[in-house]
């Protein structure tokens, strides 16, 4: 009795770690942006990997970012993210095509 007492009191705690390690990041939509003139992307490795130029604040490395090509829409995760000190809000990202 004693045994399932305890298993039910950390019950919550576990449901609560689960829900933060299924989602960790945040979703940039630039679908709808220019390429070229809202953002750069430069694509390496046939796409799979690119280089970003853009603005926005609160990106940060694990987040992903939503680009269109043409009438497909592609999903990257950043691996790695550094900010310009001028504009603030202006950064560079290596990104990996999320399949």
């Amino acid at each position: 009795m004693n045994l399932s007492f305890s298993f039910f009191n950390k019950l919550p705690l576990l449901a609560s770690s689960l829900k933060e390690l299924t989602q960790h990041y945040k979703i940039h939509d630039y679908s709808q942006q220019i390429c070229g003139s809202d953002y750069i992307f430069e694509r390496v490795n046939e796409g799979t990997i690119g280089y970003m130029t853009g603005v926005g604040n609160g990106i940060k490395a694990s987040d992903r970012i939503i680009l269109r090509k043409g009438s497909e829409s592609y999903q990257y995760q950043i691996e790695e993210i550094d900010y310009y000190s001028y504009p603030s809000d202006m950064w560079i990202a290596l990104l990996k095509q999320v399949l």
